[in-house]
Order: C-alpha cells, then structure tokens, then sequence
C-alpha cells in the first residue's frame, strides 16, 4: 500500500505556512514534505513537526531566487560557493528535522555555456552534495522536470537522470521521479518505474496535463500505483499537486482508488 505525504508547497495554499502542518495532520497525513523551508520560521517548523508527530520526508536544496527566475543554482560555474552554502543549509536543516531526502533542483540550461561545461559542474556539484549527506544518512535526489513548466530546465528525462547518477558515482545519489513530470515528458510509467527501480529515491504524483489531483487528468493512477506498489517500492508517494478546488476536497481520491491515507 503506498505511503501517501502531504505537499505543503501545494496543498492547504490558503493558510499560512505552519498552519499547513495542522491542516495536514487534521486529514490523515502522518508525512510532510514541501519545496523550500528556508524563509520560513525554521523553529517553527520543527515545533509543529515535533508537535504533531509528523515525519519530514523531503525538502529541496536552496535553488536561487526563485521570483527571479532561478529553478536550482548547480549546473552554473559561476555559482559553485552559492550551491555548496546551500548545502551546508540543507544539511543542518535536515539533521534538525530527522529528513532522510534532500531534493537538488538542477537549474537552466545556459546557452552562452557549453553543455557539457555545465554538465560538468553539476556532476561535481551533486559529488560534494552527495558527499556532505552521506555521513548523516541522507540520500540526495535530483528530479527531471517537464520543460512545459519550466523552459529550458538542465534535467529533463529518465535517461538524463540515469546518465547523472552513473557521472555523479555517488551511493546515496537517487532519482526522484514525479509522475507528472514524467508523463508530460516521456510517458510510459509503469515501465520506466519498473526499470529504475533500484535508483527511485522519491514518488511524487499529480495528474497530466493540469497538475490537479490524480484522477482529473489521464493518468491511470490506480494501476500505476498499484504496479508501484508490486515492484516493492517502500519509499513515500508525495503529493505534489494543484487541487481543483478545496484541498480538503481534493483528498477523495485516496480511498476511492482503494488505498489510505
């Protein structure tokens, strides 16, 4: 039976960032994750998550700034110390909230760059990151993204991230594959899942092509994650999607596919 957390970028958008905890623990949810804690009251995120006996399953590395158009800092040269401080954030923010999984948004393509030039930096970058964590037994992922979303994003595909992982060499490097990004990418599900299973790291789900709750969109979740499931993939599926309308409201799916929150 899959291990459903709550999204707290996505869901509860209506309410103040710690009340998203409370909110998460009203509705079943024993697992958080969310994008980035950084500008948040850090002390207050770990009250609520000791509070509510809530386990932090994920959070991203610092990604840059992101209202001005940064989606992740490692495949630039010119902003290695930037990524490697970032690191050092990530990493007493997870030794204070027990998080095993720390998420590396790549960042953009530059195209007065080489590819491989940024290739380069971010398999050295990943290698210091993975690095860091592996000490405090915390797995780095790093997550292809649909270039619909984010035009020209560094990390795209499958392949792409099985190419990574192998330049990277890391051990407790893996992949974290969202199953919407993955659709609107290259489709094909159950079948990739099934090949990378050794190096998933992390699930995360919203239905195709509007990033609402699955079952809006035409993703036959029941049975990919039902395959999920057989393959004996232990790890937590997060929700990482837009709700159609209230978030409370969003969550019917769960049982209505057969599982639980």
């Amino acid at each position: 039976m899959p291990k459903f957390a709550a999204n707290l970028t996505m869901l509860f958008g209506d309410l103040p960032f710690l009340e998203r905890f409370d909110a998460a623990a009203r509705n079943g949810f024993r697992a958080v994750e969310y994008m980035f804690p950084y500008q948040e009251d850090t002390d207050g995120i770990a009250r609520a998550l000791d509070r509510l006996k809530l386990e932090q399953v994920l959070f991203n590395l610092p990604a840059g700034d992101w209202a001005a158009g940064d989606r992740g800092v490692a495949v630039h040269p010119g902003r290695r110390e930037e990524f490697r401080r970032g690191v050092g954030q990530a990493l007493e923010l997870a030794r204070r909230y027990r998080c095993r999984r720390v998420n590396c948004l790549v960042g953009k393509r530059d195209e007065h760059l080489a590819y491989e030039e940024q290739w380069r930096c971010l398999v050295d970058n990943l290698r210091y990151a993975a690095g860091q964590l592996v000490s405090q037994g915390i797995t780095l992922l790093v997550e292809p993204i649909n270039t619909y979303d984010i035009a020209g994003f560094f990390l795209s595909t499958s392949a792409q991230a099985v190419r990574l992982l192998d330049d990277v060499g890391a051990p407790n490097a893996r992949i974290q594959y969202d199953i919407y990004h993955m659709q609107r990418m290259e489709g094909n599900l159950v079948h990739t899942m099934a090949r990378l299973r050794e190096r998933l790291g992390h699930v995360q789900v919203a239905d195709s092509p509007d990033r609402h709750e699955p079952g809006t969109g035409e993703i036959n979740f029941p049975y990919v994650l039902k395959q999920l499931d057989a393959m004996g993939y232990e790890g937590y599926v997060g929700l990482e999607y837009k709700p159609s309308g209230p978030t409370d409201a969003s969550f019917g799916w769960i049982e209505m596919m057969g599982f639980r929150r």
